[in-house]
């Protein structure tokens, strides 16, 4: 993409209803423009971004072998009421009536249309195990929406629903959406502690909470500080074995780390002391197992090995798509913007031409962006008659992690400046090797 035929608002003051970092530097990137309290539409940077998050979601819930649908956002109110929900869920549901009097709701959560999809189809056990999931809009009617995308009332949401024969069948699907969890963060540069929590409305007894650990975070969380150099890394697991997943959340979360809802002093005080922390978290995802609290009231049940109709085992787990972006940048930022991890950046590499109009260096740029592009690798060329300094500040405010700076002086010598949005370090070298350089970065995620 050139920089002269893109839709990049950025701004150079930052609005004053923005409150936290990841706020404010969404809003002065020219990501995401205010609507309403709490909803927002997403620019184009914005939302280059919000796909590549989706996409990773979608590869990992893939590799754990759970299957995508899509389900709507207005739901009737009769499948809540089948629930027991309806009444029970509070203000934060958008309750609607159509143009026939028929009572909706703008759906907060899927637990009562994905079992009403299931009971409809499946009919025997040998149809389990099954997991479903989807990527959609939710609605919550937050009292006071704040924190930008953190705490929007419109939010973009994996959810995904389990369907098993037995409790142990079940909590297997519980540790295998735990280890895609995992893997989902770290492939976008985050590190999401699992911590046991409170299942609120959902219901349930076992949940975890996914937490970043940020200053601007919602959530006060005691943790042993050991946990944080737990990673799973590139290691190879078997989603089908039982054995293999169990290990994964075992190792992950045998160590105390918990949300201030379900604390407990006692045991946090058997934790080295050198070893424990207080600090605050951002929820990014959360993953439930609640039995058959809704297969029993809603009349899912299939035929069992016996021949009886037996409730099926559930549990559902949430990444919070649209919020992780609040929390990628809360934790990589600097005074200058963004910082993005690699993983999720909306361009590869910035090229900033420091003589627009000089043949010389119009030819360099040209050559490396069309190199660039066919490797696979997007480039955002800054191809604007512009000062260098204003080039400079876009490119750290919108935080790509590389830049590959193209001007008179260095091409004379026949080098370009390569530079780390990170480090800050830079490093001169040819067109080729920078091209090279990228390129392997790139490869090697």
């Amino acid at each position: 993409m050139r920089l002269s035929r893109y839709f990049l608002p950025v701004l150079k003051e930052t609005p004053s209803e923005a409150q936290i970092v990841s706020h404010r530097l969404m809003l002065r990137a020219g990501m995401i423009r205010q609507q309403a309290a709490g909803i927002y539409s997403w620019l184009p940077l914005g939302y280059k971004v919000l796909k590549k998050v989706e996409q990773i979601v979608h590869e990992e819930q893939q590799r754990a072998g759970h299957i995508p649908l899509l389900m709507p956002t207005l739901q009737p109110a009769d499948l809540w009421r089948e629930s027991g929900r309806y009444d029970d869920y509070g203000e934060e549901m958008l309750r609607i009536t159509d143009r026939h009097g028929r009572d909706m709701l703008y759906g907060p959560t899927n637990e009562e249309v994905i079992t009403d999809i299931f009971r409809s189809y499946v009919r025997s056990y040998k149809d389990l195990p099954l997991t479903l999931y989807h990527i959609q809009w939710k609605f919550r009617d937050e009292v006071r929406p704040r924190f930008g995308v953190m705490r929007g009332r419109e939010f973009l949401m994996k959810d995904g629903y389990n369907f098993d024969l037995t409790v142990e069948d079940a909590m297997h699907a519980y540790n295998r959406h735990l280890v895609s969890y995992i893997r989902t963060y770290e492939r976008m540069g985050l590190q999401a502690i699992p911590m046991r929590a409170d299942s609120g409305p959902i219901g349930g007894d076992d949940t975890h909470e996914f937490l970043v650990l940020a200053d601007t975070g919602e959530s006060e969380v005691f943790y042993d500080v050991a946990v944080t150099d737990i990673k799973l890394g590139k290691r190879e697991i078997d989603y089908d074995s039982h054995e293999a997943c169990h290990a994964v959340m075992e190792e992950f979360t045998s160590l105390y780390a918990r949300t201030d809802e379900t604390h407990d002093a006692a045991l946090f005080e058997q934790v080295p002391e050198e070893r424990r922390r207080v600090a605050r978290g951002i929820e990014v995802g959360q993953i439930f197992f609640f039995g058959t609290k809704y297969s029993e009231a809603m009349g899912a049940t299939v035929q069992g090995p016996d021949g009886k109709p037996t409730p099926v085992q559930m549990g559902s787990h949430g990444i919070g798509v649209s919020r992780l972006l609040g929390a990628l940048i809360e934790a990589n930022h600097d005074d200058k913007g963004i910082i993005w991890p690699e993983g999720v950046t909306p361009f590869h590499v910035g090229i900033v031409n420091l003589k627009q109009g000089d043949a010389e260096a119009d030819g360099a740029c040209e050559a490396l962006y069309k190199s660039f592009e066919a490797l696979g690798l997007e480039p955002l060329y800054d191809d604007r008659d512009e000062r260098a300094g204003g080039k400079f500040a876009t490119m750290d405010i919108i935080g790509l992690p590389w830049r590959i700076t193209v001007g008179p002086r260095g091409l004379k010598n026949g080098v370009v400046e390569v530079t780390s949005r990170r480090t800050g370090e830079s490093e001169e070298m040819t067109p080729e090797l920078a091209i090279a350089k990228i390129a392997k970065i790139y490869a090697d995620l």
